[in-house]
């Protein structure tokens, strides 16, 4: 199948290496001020274009790899978007992190162009990109799942199926709510240590331990011991955007949305100190009395 991929940045530049290098696809990217290096890439054969209805016309597969839904539908619907030159049957599979009802406005889009849609957002990091081991959580039809299947497989460990369309985003809502959510808690925790002379190694060791061990510690720790933000190159800005989605989500079916208040205003303050280009470990430094200690 030949493969289109739009977002070539710390997530999809792992996802086009792999589709190329394990799938033997070939693949289009779209060429973007926001993509990593590219030169590897083009190396292996890739091609850049420059719009995204040049991808949809050399693509069977279209791959969406954006911040999240304002991104995806000026894509899909934007002058020159993937909608106005869809092939027949091309398949748009979203990686994004997006609100459901936008997921299935675009796919009404995609479908009346001739083309399907997926949803099928990643867990994971961009490391787990880089090594082909990224989740997905697919939602859509089984079938049209199944003939993209391939695709996906050449940087995934786990595709689940995980419901009809729009599933797969609100699942990732959830799911970034609950990651998210604890590394700011703990954060903040680590903050409030540091603060008070906890040595760093015996706070990390007290949580993991007893009850703070968890997923969290474990991409937080570094940076707690040692002031190393690698281990998540997630920015705040996103993080902050995706517990936002996740209260909108939350407020249209009614939910309540108490915690994910508090996490959004915690994440809100650093963004508006034009701290939002950090990444999510460097939350135990900005949340400090004194952040430069």
């Amino acid at each position: 199948m030949q493969v289109g991929i739009i977002g070539v940045g710390l997530m999809g530049h792992g996802i086009a290496r792999n589709i190329l290098l394990r799938g033997g696809f070939t693949l289009s990217f779209l060429d973007h001020p926001g993509n990593q290096p590219t030169d590897d890439l083009v190396g292996l054969g890739a091609r850049a274009c420059a719009t995204p209805a040049e991808i949809a016309g050399a693509a069977e597969v279209a791959i969406l790899c954006v911040t999240g839904s304002a991104q995806v539908e000026a894509i899909i619907t934007g002058e020159s978007g993937l909608a106005s030159a869809l092939g027949p049957g091309t398949v748009v599979v979203d990686c994004s992190t997006a609100l459901p009802d936008s997921t299935l406005r675009m796919a009404k889009v995609v479908r009346r162009a001739g083309g399907d849609y997926i949803d099928a957002p990643m867990t994971r990091t961009a490391r787990h990109a880089h090594e082909g081991t990224l989740n997905l959580l697919a939602g859509g039809a089984a079938e049209v799942l199944d003939r993209v299947r391939p695709v996906l497989a050449a940087f995934t460990e786990n595709i689940d199926h995980v419901g009809p369309l729009g599933q797969g985003h609100r699942l990732k809502l959830l799911h970034n709510y609950v990651s998210v959510g604890f590394m700011t808690l703990l954060a903040e925790a680590a903050a409030q240590a540091a603060d008070s002379g906890v040595d760093p190694q015996v706070f990390v060791d007290v949580l993991a331990n007893g009850g703070g061990a968890s997923a969290a510690l474990d991409r937080l720790a570094p940076y707690i011991t040692e002031q190393n933000r690698d281990s998540l190159p997630f920015s705040v800005s996103n993080a902050l955007k995706d517990i936002d989605y996740y209260r909108d989500m939350s407020k249209a079916s009614g939910a309540a949305t108490t915690v994910a208040d508090g996490v959004s205003e915690a994440l809100a303050a650093p963004v508006s100190g034009d701290d939002g280009d950090a990444y999510v470990p460097e939350l135990v430094r900005l949340f400090r009395r004194s952040p430069d200690s």
